[in-house]
């Protein structure tokens, strides 16, 4: 990837890499070092990318690897960048390819989806006082078998360069935090996320490790849990899971 340091978001230093083993590992271990200014890293591919619960992130070139690492995080806030990070997103795609915003959704916690189909992914780390904002888009290609169906923006007709949708992300990530602004923000943001949420109002099940849940999709409640109405009337506050639709699952 060929970028221009000088048109990256004022105040963010870069790092590019030609292949790396993952570009959330190297911010994590230069925070462990010290670095305490904020920096994006990107990668044309990856050799040990990695999702959530440990799940493998596939990272042949021609798709987008970033990590933003952010220092200075306020206590218990971190969990908050899922949803700025998505919102990023969101708007970069937008943005860039504006005939698929309309069928452009937040999934709870942090994919972004396109057709219905997985887009992007999102991985936060974070220890101490900073954090790490894992980003993957497929831009030219995705994997295929699974256990959500996934695309591509090429596949969908819109053909950007990774260098373009970088470029774009990194304006509309700063936009972005200084809306979150440290946490004092995060009500917006929630607002914000909901208008464009997969899910809200209908069926869903969330697959937690030891057990799923099925219910109505209520909401976020104030720290971005997802509120899940059971069929008993109640509602139970999920910090962590994985959403689908109720047809989707068996």
């Amino acid at each position: 990837m060929q970028l221009d340091p000088t048109a990256v978001a004022a105040g963010f230093r870069l790092l590019v890499h030609d292949s790396i083993g993952s570009t959330n590992t190297e911010a994590c271990m230069l925070a462990h070092a010290g670095e305490r200014t904020p920096l994006w890293i990107t990668a044309r591919e990856q050799s040990a990318g990695r999702g959530r619960r440990g799940n493998v992130w596939i990272s042949k070139p021609g798709n987008l690897y970033a990590s933003l690492l952010l220092p200075g995080m306020p206590a218990g806030r971190a969990g908050d960048l899922a949803f700025v990070a998505g919102l990023a997103v969101f708007d970069t795609v937008a943005a860039l390819a504006p005939s698929a915003a309309s069928r452009l959704a937040l999934k709870w916690p942090n994919d972004v989806l396109l057709g219905g189909a997985k887009l992007a992914g999102i991985l936060i780390e974070a220890e101490r006082d900073w954090a790490v904002i894992g980003i993957g888009i497929n831009c030219a290609h995705h994997p295929e078998g699974t256990a959500h169906p996934a695309t591509d923006l090429k596949s969908a007709g819109a053909a950007v360069s990774v260098e373009s949708v970088f470029l774009e992300l990194s304006q509309t990530m700063l936009s972005r935090l200084q809306q979150w602004a440290d946490g004092a923000g995060f009500a917006m943001v929630r607002a914000d996320w909901l208008l464009r949420a997969f899910g809200v109002g209908k069926d869903i099940r969330v697959r937690l490790p030891a057990k799923e849940l099925a219910g109505q999709f209520q909401g976020l409640d104030e720290t971005g849990h997802l509120l899940l109405r059971l069929a008993d009337g109640s509602v139970e506050a999920v910090s962590s899971g994985e959403v689908f639709a109720l047809s989707a699952v068996g």
